[in-house]
């Protein structure tokens, strides 16, 4: 309807045709879903081209503030704002592979599964190891779970409390370190490999165990002096 031939001559369709297809033809649920799979179809064709064996994942979501009362936008505590608070699932390269428009009130974490679960599953009937990054919002058991049942590796930065700083103690190179208003003074030295790798040996019913270490020890986006405001990575 937009781009008909018969309508080249004006250059452009009509403002109020224009309208029309925002808000009733993409406003229908099945239209959503049809752009959501155009973008990843996109995406699979480059990935056509690049036969890594890892799929790396980054989940994060991101505050699109408004300054209206435009339907469903919320006020979010966390951002001081009245917004939109969307969704975002990106490859290792940036593309985003999924995203989910969500109101300003919901939690980071919010219908994570709905976004994370069927990327997992379609890069591993590719036969790719899948991987998993994400912010402390998602450092959730029910996340956790459903990552080691389908066998994906994750790292997962959480809060730092007391207690988590005495039960690290002993993998500190300076457990007599406290935190810090600068953050996380503690410096961990972990082989390459392990990091890599993970957390190879093996727990109950061969579900891996958890491996926490300090983010001072391997966070390398942080800017200045390079220490993270405090916490660690699961």
């Amino acid at each position: 309807m937009i781009g008909s031939e018969k309508v080249w001559d004006r250059g452009v369709a009509l403002t109020s045709r224009l309208q029309t297809f925002e808000t009733e033809m993409l406003a229908e649920e099945e239209n959503f879903a049809a752009l959501a799979r155009i973008n990843r179809e996109l995406i699979g064709k480059v990935e056509g081209l690049d036969s890594a064996q890892r799929a790396v994942l980054d989940m994060d979501s991101t505050e699109i503030p408004v300054y209206g009362e435009q339907e469903n936008s919320a006020y979010s505590g966390h951002f001081e704002s009245t917004c939109y608070h969307p969704l975002l699932l990106f490859s290792r390269e940036g593309d985003c592979l999924a995203a989910k428009l969500r109101p300003g009130n919901v939690h980071s974490a919010g219908d994570w599964e709905e976004l994370l679960l069927p990327e997992i599953e379609r890069q591993q009937k590719q036969g790719k190891e899948v991987v998993f990054r994400a912010d402390a919002a998602f450092a959730k058991p029910e996340i956790y779970e459903a990552l080691e049942e389908r066998g994906v590796k994750y790292t997962i930065r959480i809060p730092s409390d007391e207690n988590l700083e005495r039960d690290i103690a002993e993998l500190l190179t300076r457990p007599e370190a406290k935190l810090q208003a600068g953050g996380v003074v503690q410096e961990l030295s972990v082989p390459s490999g392990e990091l890599e790798d993970g957390a190879a040996c093996g727990g109950q019913s061969g579900v891996p165990l958890r491996r926490i270490v300090s983010a001072g020890g391997i966070h390398r986006d942080q800017p200045g002096n390079g220490q993270p405001g405090g916490g660690a990575v699961l």
